[in-house]
Formats: structure tokens, sequence, C-alpha cells
């Protein structure tokens, strides 16, 4: 069985939700307190084991590429006179290039979320990779990354990220499967159904936040494609649907221990920044001082 060491990260969307920021800022780069989102989905994927990020962008993403590269000169200089104050910026600042092989492709083809696993296809080559959205997260111990890994290493088959809902809401926002429970957080997949509503739902296990494919994922990307009308949009969901019909086998996994963070919608995305300088080892007292101040 093949190492998983690749991942794809889709960025090419326009975060139309949060114009008119997201004019001239991508919206994986608006910060949560002091690290953009993108950059807590590509720790955990180094934490992983994953040594090659490969981002899917468009025209407008340049700045994702300028954070994941080596810091300017002018930066490195200016940190160094700072002395000893500002010497844990410096290390954190040249970190961020050192984490992984970074490799950026830009998108092309129809809209929908299976294109841009067509753009890496010839990057991916005969492996099994992670497929992750650059606008969300999961916090677990285990990371949702190594549970999926360590599920994929057991069963050897596609594997879902997955969490289990509450709110009506949620059907109409996540993809949703239904199977057969094989071991505690792993199911076996034999429907998905996307945004069903909570009374088409097969179960309240959503699909969310990364994914494991195996490489036989472009060739039912193909199948899909050729199945297009006119103006449609290309999705994953029709191609692991399409590999549900040949029999092949994909897993659920439930997070164990995580929490759900939503970051591309404007509510959730102000919820986890509260959350997260609450948390945060320089701001929480202070943060949390100033938050019981407002008597709201």
């Amino acid at each position: 069985m093949k190492k998983i060491t690749k991942a794809v990260i889709p960025a090419a969307g326009f975060g139309t939700r949060f114009l008119p920021q997201t004019k001239a800022i991508p919206k994986e780069m608006l910060p949560i307190v002091d690290k953009p989102v993108i950059q807590y989905v590509v720790e955990d994927l180094v934490d992983a084991g994953i040594t090659d990020i490969i981002m899917v962008t468009g025209y407008h993403k340049r700045t994702i590429e300028d954070h994941f590269d080596s810091p300017s000169k002018e930066l490195v200089e200016n940190l160094k006179r700072g002395g000893d104050a500002k010497k844990h910026y410096l290390d954190e600042v040249q970190a961020i290039s050192e984490m992984a092989n970074f490799i950026y492709v830009r998108q092309k083809g129809p809209y929908g979320n299976g294109t841009p696993l067509l753009n890496v296809r010839h990057l991916i080559g005969n492996e099994p990779f992670i497929y992750t959205w650059s606008d969300d997260f999961i916090t677990a111990k285990p990371s949702r990354f190594k549970q999926l890994i360590s599920a994929y290493e057991k069963y050897g088959c596609t594997a879902l990220a997955s969490i289990r809902v509450e709110d009506d809401e949620d059907y109409d926002r996540y993809g949703f499967t239904g199977g057969k429970q094989i071991e505690p957080c792993i199911m076996d997949i034999d429907k998905i159904v996307e945004k069903p509503g909570k009374e088409h739902a097969p179960s309240n296990l959503a699909n969310v936040s990364g994914y494991i494919f195996t490489p036989e994922i472009f060739e039912y990307l193909d199948k899909a494609m050729e199945k297009l009308n006119e103006g449609d949009e290309l999705y994953y969901n029709a191609a692991l649907k399409l590999m549900l019909e040949d029999g092949k086998r994909m897993l659920a996994v439930e997070i164990k221990d995580g929490k759900y963070y939503d970051t591309g919608n404007k509510m959730e995305y102000l919820k986890t920044v509260v959350e997260f300088a609450l948390k945060h080892p320089d701001l929480n007292g202070d943060f949390r001082n100033y938050l019981k101040s407002l008597n709201l």
C-alpha cells in the first residue's frame, strides 16, 4: 500500500459571501487572530505526514503563493533589526515556506469542485491523496487527517471525513452518507446524498472538511464529465456515486472528538475568530475581560 504524501487544496473561488473584503484578499487568507485560515489546514496536513501540497488557484490568488513563499529580504532585515523582541516572528515566517513542498496549478475547466481534481491528475499519478478545503477545518486529536489516514491504511479505500449534525439547516448545507457501521466511527457507505434536507437524509452523518481519494477517482470523474450537459458543473460527488454503482468501497470516518469550523460564511467565521482568540495565549485573559465588559 502506497503511503499518502500528497494533498490537494482547491482555492480558486471568488469568496463572494465576503465581498467587498475579498475583492483583493482571497477568503483563504482571512485571519483567525494572527494566522490565515488556510495555514491551519496546511499545518494539519504537515502534522499528518504530507510533504507535497498542491493548491489549485485562480489569477486573483497570488497572495496565497506569497504567504507560503520565503519571506522577503526587507521583512527579514526589519525583523532582525528588532533583535530578540522580534526573533519569534522571524522564526515563524521563515518556517512557513519550509513546512512542505508547495505546488500551484491554475484552475481551468467547468465550474464545480470536481474540476480541481482533474487539473492535478498529472501531479498525483497513481497515488492515494488527500483532498481538502481551504476555508474550513476540524480540530481533533489526533487530527482529522491522521484519523483518515489510519482508516485508509486499514481498509485501503476512499475515506470521507464526517461529523454528526444537530441543526436542521445543516441538512441543506452538506452531503450525507448512509450505510452499515462496521466499527465505532466508521461506516461502510452505500449511499451519498447532497443537501438532502432532514426528511430525506440517509443518516445524520455529514461529509465535511477532507477526504482521501484513491487514483481511480480520476477515471470516474471522466465518466461524470461525459454525462455533463452544457453549462453544468462538475462535482466530485457525481464520481463517488458512479464508484458506488460499480461496487467500489468507501468509508465515512466520523472524526473522534472533533469540532468543525466552517469559516466560509460570515457568522461561522466570526464565531471561529472569537473562539480562537479566547484560546490564544497572548489574548485570552484580556479578550475575555473585554467581552464581559460589553454586558451584551
